[in-house]
């Protein structure tokens, strides 16, 4: 499984927002410059966070982007939705299914189980970490993503998945 460079360098310009903090709006060259990123890379990506509602973009010489809502509240795993999709969905086996219009697997998968195990999984993750969750040292991040990753919620939560 790999994440999309969309999907990582998104993440990373809304990171920019939410590090210099609600009030602050930064403009696509200074996102560009602080991720080094090409301009025309971050204009694309500037426009799916808007049309997501993510951000919001302010026209003239004291515009620029800013976040639609405080980072506390945007969810990790709505953003990657927005900017790549999510892995496993229920158009999942219509997109692959061969040479045939439904998959030969359609009444019974052991793949479908799994794909939709491990998307639980991730939402039970992602779900519930905010880009205000993310602006912290990596050190910090690693000790706060052990707290969370070994608590009994998330280990029901996957548990109690229902999978279809």
């Amino acid at each position: 499984m790999k994440l999309s460079a969309q999907e990582e360098y998104g993440l990373r310009c809304l990171l920019q927002m939410a590090t210099r903090g609600e009030a602050s709006s930064l403009s696509i060259p200074e996102i560009s410059r602080a991720e080094g990123l090409s301009v025309p890379n971050v204009a694309k990506l500037m426009r799916i966070l808007r049309l997501g509602g993510f951000v919001h973009s302010v026209r003239g010489q004291a515009g620029g982007y800013t976040l639609a809502r405080p980072a506390g509240e945007i969810q990790v795993a709505s953003v990657l939705e927005v900017l790549g999709g999510r892995l496993y969905g229920p158009r999942f086996c219509d997109r692959h299914s061969g040479l045939q219009s439904s998959c030969s697997h359609i009444g019974d998968c052991g793949l479908r189980t799994l794909w939709s195990a491990l998307q639980t999984a991730i939402e039970g993750v992602l779900g519930k970490m905010s880009l205000q969750d993310l602006i912290r040292n990596e050190k910090s991040m690693g000790d706060w993503m052990t707290q969370r990753l070994t608590g009994p919620s998330v280990i029901n939560h996957i548990q109690s998945a229902d999978v279809h």
